[in-house]
């Protein structure tokens, strides 16, 4: 199969990611017509390597897509570059799909994983070591960074939690409230039973050496040395495309950012489109947002099999009705699936 985009697919996946790529491959697996349109923007892109998945520990983020993207194509499947501009229902309930440079196609269902936006504080420097040496997550990046001096940028929900959980990582952590009012009552207590000493003040910049990060400026001049930055970034679903099929992100519980709503399947409340890894789920490492698209793929595939049953089915009742043998023929022209399963 080549890379060239067809007219109509059984599903077309929007996003490369592990989410993506893994319920593409399920998908592929089960024999469905399905495009992968990757932007080529992975959000782990600056991490050195993708951590706690399991046999696959240590791999650069690009090595791994690059892999996920062979399994894909082995079966089948297609994965091509592009972004997604808007969806649209087409014809008989189908969903048209426009990208970007003005390609188009059609997609019986839609498998939703373009991830999402780390939204950074607007701190001068924060962005340059994102994913190195500024971090956001114990479990990601946090062995790398161990016994080392860290500092924790509070004004996100989970900021004492981030510095609590660093702190099982480093004698050695700093909490910085930044803007926001520095912690008070049981959090205060908690960091300082800990030994997490609060730094009050305005961080000015974040600045580094050599190409790492040296520690931070305050606002009154003070410099305070740090070999990691920890931040909780806004997370917002990359979904905009989605606005002409009634689907937006909606606000986290947790403050967190924006997320698209889907049950535990990755159903959304839009028929015939599911959702999974980050773009459903903000905190999902690599692990999970590729269970997720395989979850996904299954109750989607199940989902296309018992219509096309029940097209079948209807088929073959109307011609028993009309005296046509056990209808094979006319379930047959019923079809469903472009591969006339």
């Amino acid at each position: 199969m080549t890379d060239e985009l067809h007219d109509a697919y059984d599903v077309v996946v929007a996003g490369g990611g592990a989410a993506g790529l893994n319920g593409a491959l399920m998908l592929a697996r089960s024999r469905r017509t399905v495009a992968v349109i990757d932007a080529g923007a992975p959000r782990n892109a600056p991490a050195e390597g993708v951590h706690g998945l399991l046999a696959r520990d240590g791999m650069p983020p690009g090595e791994l897509l690059a892999r996920g993207r062979a399994e894909v194509r082995h079966y089948g499947g297609q994965v091509l570059r592009g972004e997604i501009g808007a969806v649209t229902r087409g014809e008989r309930g189908a969903f048209a799909v426009t990208l970007a440079d003005g390609r188009s196609t059609r997609a019986r269902r839609l498998l939703v994983a373009t991830g999402l936006v780390d939204e950074l504080p607007a701190v001068p420097g924060l962005r340059e070591g994102w994913g190195r040496d500024v971090l956001h997550c114990p479990y990601c990046h946090g062995w790398e960074v161990r016994d080392r001096a860290v500092g924790v940028l509070g004004g996100g929900p989970m900021s004492v939690h981030q510095a609590l959980l660093f702190r099982q990582l480093s004698d050695d952590v700093l909490f910085f409230p930044h803007a926001a009012p520095p912690p008070a009552g049981e959090e205060a207590e908690r960091l300082a039973a800990r030994g997490i000493r609060v730094v009050e003040g305005e961080v000015a910049a974040v600045e580094y050496a050599r190409g790492r990060l040296a520690g931070l400026r305050m606002a009154d001049g003070r410099r305070l040395a740090r070999q990691a930055l920890v931040v909780g970034p806004r997370m917002v679903a990359r979904v905009p495309f989605l606005a002409g099929i009634g689907l937006r992100p909606v606000e986290h519980p947790g403050g967190a950012g924006e997320f698209l709503p889907a049950d535990a399947t990755g159903r959304t409340e839009v028929p015939g489109v599911w959702a999974a890894g980050n773009v459903a789920d903000l905190a999902a490492q690599v692990g999970a947002a590729a269970a997720a698209g395989a979850l996904a793929a299954a109750h989607l595939n199940a989902d296309l099999v018992a219509e096309e049953t029940d097209a079948a089915l209807a088929a073959r009742r109307t011609a028993s009705r009309a005296g046509d043998g056990d209808g094979d023929g006319a379930a047959a022209a019923a079809g469903g699936s472009p591969r006339g399963r």
